[in-house]
């Protein structure tokens, strides 16, 4: 599908999909949209000894792993991450992306980690630095069985009505069935129908303010 670029609120770069009349980020700003809803509200919410198991439904521009990847090294925290993309972007447009220079003191190295990450082949776990890997898998959600549990899900699909498969009973279930007990699961999405499904399953939701532009979030915890 088509994708054009374009400039979010913050100064960061998204990408609208014509097709689905759907962009990858917020329109107020993608950066700030990713370091709140899954660094904030996510990885910093895991209260782990050992190294956290992230799974990420939707790589995408690879902005969220980026993220976490440098939130790892400052942290000294191991973190082994798992991302599916069933429609991986091409190598043109990832390199059009101002991610690496959107904070220009830290450009080298958000640079440095937004390569090794897009460089990393699809399939088997690689290193990107001493404190985080990274298994890309090209698979659809849909088709994916786990072979291991996770202690944080970044749920970040397109939106329920753009991808409602994505969004129903059968993925939660096994969302909540391959996260350990105490895991979180974190999404920007806050629609009354998606909170009641994933009730429904047994996570347990808590109130949570959203980034620039949405009230709310969803961040739902396996007891």
């Amino acid at each position: 599908m088509e994708k054009k670029i374009i400039i979010t609120n913050d100064g960061s770069h998204s990408l609208f999909v014509p097709a689905l009349n759907e962009n990858y980020h917020s329109t107020h700003g993608a950066w700030n949209e990713a370091m709140h809803v899954f660094i904030e509200k996510g990885l910093k919410k895991i209260n782990s000894i050992g190294p956290i198991s992230i799974l990420e439904i939707g790589f995408g521009t690879g902005l969220n792993t980026m993220l976490t990847a440098k939130e790892a090294n400052e942290l000294k925290k191991d973190i082994h991450y798992t991302s599916i993309e069933k429609y991986p972007l091409s190598e043109d447009i990832i390199q059009q992306l101002n991610f690496t220079k959107h904070i220009p003191d830290q450009m080298d190295e958000f640079g440095e980690i937004y390569t090794k990450i897009h460089a990393v082949d699809w399939g088997s776990f690689q290193k990107i630095h001493s404190f985080f890997q990274l298994q890309k898998l090209e698979e659809c959600i849909l088709d994916w069985e786990p072979s291991k549990k996770f202690d944080l899900i970044y749920f970040d699909a397109f939106a329920p009505e753009k991808q409602p498969k994505i969004w129903e009973d059968e993925i939660f279930q096994k969302m909540y069935d391959c996260l350990n007990t105490n895991g979180v699961l974190t999404t920007y999405c806050s629609k009354g129908v998606i909170k009641r499904r994933l009730k429904s399953i047994g996570f347990r939701l808590v109130k949570t303010p959203g980034p620039p532009g949405r009230r709310e979030m969803t961040v739902a915890y396996k007891d």
